[in-house]
């Protein structure tokens, strides 16, 4: 009822109320959020009287006596009650009747039924699957900029609580974000308890000694707690006794993941990147917003764990000879969900525009990301080119199409207004 008042998908005029008077609708108003009227500073012309006020809104007209609006002062200026079904006269407070306007016979069926089959179970995530890609590439962009603003706005709102949390520090809180990054979906939790247990302090004590680094984030994540048979891990393992007395680090309760997950993808592996990466930057936080182009950042990534690690995705189980860098899928992933994020976030509490253009400028000039989720998008005619794109369509999914918020939506909008 909201929407259709709202976007006046109702067919042409002329209009009647209940009462047969003729009228004219000006302007529906601003729809109100808070408590009250549904919308605010309408104005409607009734006959030849023209109004100004609160328009309230019902399925049936006697819901206004079931929500006691009669003793609620909000409800004082009403000079329209928009209904779906009059079933009885509403009176205000002075016993006069509330002009009354039946929406339901100037709104089309085919509205209706596209409504209705939006909010229909759907095997595909998407309910509008049947309609795409119902609008233009034009439209599509600008949605596109919108839904990619919206993902960066909800990061940044888990930024923010680090920022806080570590008390108005960027390299801190860059520190926190990388390894959270870092250890994916599955150690993601573990690779931020890891990086909130010990400080870049304590790490750059130990820059110089890549074994030193890798002891100290292996240890704190579980993983030199057991007997071992090759020389490395006893050695990490001799390391990690020495520095967590030093320094008093705690141990973390979280277990490791390895289960059901590609060796590249191992925390062992993932760890001995990460102390690589501690180990290439003098500043993570500094270097990432200082970065004139991100082909710089992109580049200075490309690290490449120590010798041990070519033979070896696990501790005591050598194998073949591989490189294992940091690939550019995870790279990717790093400049994505980590540095974009972040150079958001800055702009946003420092109300500096340039760094928050300069967050969705490097969006486009990334690939796009390849999961099931862009791929139904693209099945279905929505192009995918870039992570601008990628990162739009996941928004999209995840905060419209898996909460059915088809009347929020710029496509389930432009279904909807095609009569």
């Amino acid at each position: 009822m909201q929407f259709i008042w709202q976007s006046r998908f109702i067919r042409n005029g002329p209009y009647h109320l209940t009462d047969g008077s003729q009228l004219d609708i000006i302007s529906t108003g601003l729809q109100n959020f808070n408590q009250g009227p549904d919308f605010l500073d309408a104005r409607i012309k009734i006959g030849p009287t023209l109004w100004a006020g609160n328009i309230e809104l019902h399925i049936h007209a006697s819901d206004w006596y079931k929500h006691k609006h009669e003793e609620d002062g909000n409800y004082r200026n009403i000079i329209l009650h928009v209904v779906w079904v009059n079933d009885q006269i509403i009176y205000d407070h002075t016993s006069r009747p509330i002009h009354c306007f039946c929406v339901q016979p100037y709104v089309s069926h085919l509205l209706l039924e596209r409504y209705s089959k939006l909010l229909s179970d759907n095997p595909f995530i998407k309910p509008c699957h049947s309609f795409l890609p119902a609008m233009n590439q034009l439209q599509w962009l600008s949605w596109k900029e919108r839904l990619a603003v919206e993902r960066l706005e909800n990061k940044a709102r888990k930024i923010i609580i680090y920022f806080k949390a570590a008390k108005q520090d960027w390299e801190t809180v860059t520190w926190w974000l990388l390894a959270s990054n870092m250890g994916l979906k599955v150690n993601g939790e573990l690779f931020l308890s890891v990086a909130q247990s010990v400080s870049l302090r304590i790490l750059a004590n130990h820059r110089n000694q890549i074994h030193q680094l890798e002891a100290i984030l292996m240890g704190q994540a579980n993983l030199l707690n057991r007997s071992f048979d090759e020389q490395y891990p006893i050695l990490l393992k001799k390391e990690y006794q020495y520095l967590q007395k030093k320094y008093r680090l705690e141990s973390k309760l979280i277990q490791p993941a390895f289960l059901r997950m590609r060796p590249a993808s191992f925390p062992t592996l993932r760890l001995a990147q990460l102390a690589k990466l501690v180990q290439s930057f003098d500043h993570f936080f500094d270097s990432f917003k200082n970065a004139a182009q991100i082909s710089a950042i992109k580049k200075k990534l490309i690290v490449m764990p120590n010798d041990y690690w070519l033979y070896h995705y696990r501790f005591d189980e050598p194998g073949i000879y591989l490189k294992k860098g940091l690939g550019n899928s995870m790279i990717n992933s790093i400049l994505i969900n980590t540095v974009i994020p972040l150079l958001f976030s800055y702009g946003m509490i420092m109300k500096d525009l340039q760094y928050k253009e300069k967050a969705l400028n490097w969006l486009m000039l990334l690939s796009a990301e390849q999961n099931k989720v862009t791929k139904e998008w693209v099945n279905y005619g929505v192009s995918n080119h870039s992570a601008f794109d990628s990162q739009a369509l996941l928004e999209l999914r995840n905060s419209y199409c898996k909460e059915k918020r088809c009347l929020n939506c710029a496509v389930g909008r432009s279904i909807l207004s095609v009569q």
